[in-house]
């Protein structure tokens, strides 16, 4: 079997529960580590292995880590990168947690990536942040919020606005 058939198997059979929970955002989601127990039956019946190698690239405004997720079957490999930027000017964190946070997010998207794990539904993809759709009176409200020098930003922040809401409001 060729390392791409090998991967190939792990991308159909894989699967990896939510299994974490976010308390401030109130979202279920899945961890790095959490990827890698779920690839673990795999290793041996397939005879691969899989890491991660960071490599830190600076860059102005922020340095850039770099995640690479690999399959090997000692002979030939498969990889797949994300890149993270480490917001060092991130309130309430320390520099090593400021690393680490984006360490944990770049490992989790490159072994997404290698994997083709569909995150539609994870956090960064559809959490609104306990915002809430606009009704028709709210809709009223924020169109002469704008008439009167309010910002969209503003708005954006509070409530979740469709494409069609919000170009109506960026049009007064």
């Amino acid at each position: 079997m060729t390392i791409n058939e090998k991967l190939s198997t792990i991308q159909t059979k894989f699967k990896s529960k939510k299994s974490r929970f976010n308390s401030f955002g109130k979202y279920n989601f899945r961890s790095a580590e959490d990827i890698l127990e779920a690839t673990k039956p795999y290793l041996l019946e397939l005879g691969v292995s899989v890491t991660i190698n960071e490599t830190l690239i600076n860059s102005t405004p922020m340095p850039i880590l770099e995640s690479k997720a690999t399959i090997s079957d000692g002979k030939h490999h498969i990889s797949a990168t994300a890149l993270v930027g480490v917001d060092l000017l991130q309130k309430g964190m320390q520099t090593p947690q400021q690393f680490g946070s984006a360490s944990s997010y770049g490992k989790k998207y490159s072994l997404g990536n290698l994997f083709l794990i569909d995150d539609t539904q994870d956090s960064d993809a559809s959490n609104d942040h306990n915002k809430t759709p606009m009704n028709a009176t709210q809709i009223a409200k924020a169109k002469d919020f704008i008439k009167s020098g309010g910002k969209l930003d503003a708005i954006k922040a509070k409530y979740v606005l469709t494409k069609e809401v919000e170009q109506e409001l960026t049009t007064l």
